[in-house]
């Protein structure tokens, strides 16, 4: 019996140590996997973003275009108007003249020659013989400068039609390029999302192996991101705005902090707190006034410790790699819920 037993403790002494080298074995994989798939999420992450980038560069430039047709379109129609007119003119003016030389032709040698005898002295004969003459090189001059008016404006409409077909051309490029860049976002975030997809099982496969802190469902552990100089009235502004985004809690308030420095920090935004929220476009409190009104009253006090924090270098793990954020309930998008927020890496 003793044997018998002996030997049973020694058969499960080899199977745990052959489990052990499998597990071992097992987790090895795991962890390349993950890696493998985290390298091609961010490889996959940065090619969308740049994608992404080109498309807003090439939605800029399209406005741009657009903008200066409609400018030309305006200049074209506001230039056929004065052709219009100095035709008018020209055509007003010859019928002057027409009537002029007729009356001369029926009326004239008799009409001017009264004119002329009807001088007092010598002095006003001179003088009303120069006024005959100036009368008809008048015409021919007034006519002349009417056409070399009309010549002119037609010339500067031309001008502006080829410039306004031309930008037709470039908006065209830009929009052609601009559907081809959005089919290959697409395909890019189809693979993105696979590999995501692939990736969260993975981890799921080796959630023993991972830490994961009691925060609701995110990481809410403070990880330091790097302190910046910022100004007092820039971390006033930067509380304004948290308060604004987020609720008066710390969590929220250093979700929506992380984002915005996360931008500061980026080459793809601008370099400055203030420069950051007053982007255009950027924050619905800036253009609805809601911003300057805390700013107006003050912020809190704990969202003052949050933008200082922030400022300092503390940034919220869970959101540490996310530029955006909206509200949670207006958006089925992937991402990180904080506060009724939902933070993701990419538009």
């Amino acid at each position: 019996m003793k044997l018998y037993k002996k030997r049973w403790i020694r058969s499960g002494i080899v199977l745990v140590s052959s489990l052990a080298i499998v597990l071992s074995v097992f987790t090895s994989f795991a962890d390349e996997d993950i890696s493998s798939l985290e390298g091609q999420t961010a490889t996959l992450q940065n090619e969308l973003e740049g994608i992404n980038g080109e498309i807003l560069s090439l939605s800029e430039e399209i406005s741009t275009a657009e903008m200066q047709i409609e400018i030309l379109n305006g200049e074209i129609a506001r230039t056929s108007d004065a052709l219009a007119e100095a035709v008018e003119n020209e055509s007003q003016q010859y019928e002057n003249m027409k009537s002029r030389i007729k009356y001369m032709y029926e009326h004239g040698s008799a009409t001017l020659l009264e004119m002329l005898f009807s001088a007092e002295n010598m002095t006003d004969f001179l003088n009303k013989a120069d006024f005959i003459e100036n009368l008809s090189e008048y015409d021919r001059k007034a006519l002349d400068d009417l056409m070399s008016v009309h010549q002119q404006i037609e010339s500067q409409k031309e001008t502006l039609e080829i410039q306004q077909e031309s930008l037709k051309e470039i908006r065209s490029g830009l929009s052609t390029r601009q559907t081809e860049l959005q089919a290959k976002a697409e395909a890019t975030s189809t693979n993105l999302a696979d590999v995501q997809a692939r990736l969260e099982q993975a981890r799921a496969e080796s959630a023993a192996q991972e830490t994961i802190s009691s925060g609701g469902g995110y990481d809410n552990s403070i990880v330091n991101g790097g302190g910046i100089d910022a100004s007092t009235d820039e971390v006033t502004l930067l509380a304004a705005i948290l308060q604004c985004e987020a609720r008066q809690d710390y969590d929220s308030l250093l979700a929506v902090a992380t984002v915005i420095m996360n931008r500061v920090e980026s080459p793809r935004f601008p370099n400055t707190i203030s420069g950051v929220i007053y982007a255009n476009g950027q924050f619905e409190p800036v253009w609805t006034g809601r911003l300057q009104a805390v700013l107006n009253t003050g912020p809190t006090g704990l969202s003052l410790q949050v933008a200082q924090d922030a400022v300092n270098g503390a940034r919220l793990a869970a959101v540490a790699d996310c530029y955006f954020f909206l509200y949670a309930g207006a958006t089925n998008r992937p991402g990180v819920n904080i506060g009724g927020n939902l933070f993701f890496r990419s538009w």
